[in-house]
């Protein structure tokens, strides 16, 4: 039966969609069967794989009204061992179209339901924000993985996310867990990075992964030619961290 991640974290650019492309990609190249779904508007997870996002017919967005099934909507082998179920920018009007849709926070879940057992894995970016898409990510979710930049105001937010995560745990998801925090945009060469790391793990009750992911150039580079980093550049060291929380995922999970 599939492992359902849920990546989240409300606050922009801590490498949340970073982590989703690369870590489903880091994944599937250790030879597990892997789904990522995008349900964040922007559709950079869907376009961080070289798929052209405006071009398509069925996406989370038709999946989650009813007009398409899941089997529609998946692309296949996006890259070897690693299916797809994208997004638009359509998604952006999903709050208002189900505004009067009973169990609406389910509906990702009832979906994932029918094709879950045929992975390993799930992993589901979610938006920068606590909005009713990421409510449906966690209750469709057996844990959630949050990625937290190192700067500063790291825990600023945190505590919300963790509240968010314990009440659809209360009242949607009884068997939703923390999967744990990954440290991203880690610069070895500040003071601060190794602070923030410092200061997270005082304060933290949460299991922390080992891994840290560094503030990379060829991390950065790699959306623009739509290609996770395990293929743009695999000897590069974001490649070599993002297979190493793989690893460690996997070995969290046996």
């Amino acid at each position: 039966m599939g492992k359902i991640i849920a990546i989240a974290n409300q606050k922009g650019g801590v490498g949340k969609t970073t982590t989703s492309i690369n870590l489903s990609a880091a994944l599937a190249a250790q030879g597990k069967k892997v789904l990522i779904i995008d349900t964040d508007p922007q559709g950079n997870a869907t376009s961080g794989f070289g798929v052209e996002k405006n071009e398509l017919d069925n996406t989370v967005y038709e999946l989650m009204l009813g007009e398409c099934s899941i089997k529609e909507c998946i692309l296949s082998e996006v890259i070897p061992n690693l299916d797809m179920l994208p997004t638009n920018v359509n998604l952006a009007a999903i709050e208002i179209e189900t505004i009067d849709v009973e169990n609406k926070e389910y509906i990702l879940k009832n979906e994932l339901d029918w094709i879950k057992d045929k992975y390993d894995f799930i992993l589901i970016d979610c938006p920068p924000s606590l909005s009713m898409l990421t409510v449906n990510a966690m209750s469709a979710a057996d844990s959630v993985l949050v990625p937290i930049q190192c700067e500063y105001y790291a825990l600023e937010g945190l505590s919300q996310l963790i509240h968010t995560i314990n009440l659809v745990k209360s009242r949607l998801n009884e068997d939703l867990e923390m999967e744990g925090v990954v440290f991203t945009m880690y610069d070895s060469r500040t003071n601060l990075s190794a602070e923030v790391v410092e200061n997270v793990k005082e304060n933290l009750d949460e299991k922390i992964f080992d891994t840290v992911i560094p503030r990379n150039i060829r991390l950065a580079e790699a959306p623009s030619f739509g290609q996770p980093i395990t293929i743009y550049d695999p000897k590069s060291a974001g490649a070599v961290s993002y297979l190493e929380l793989a690893e460690e995922i996997i070995k969290a999970n046996k």
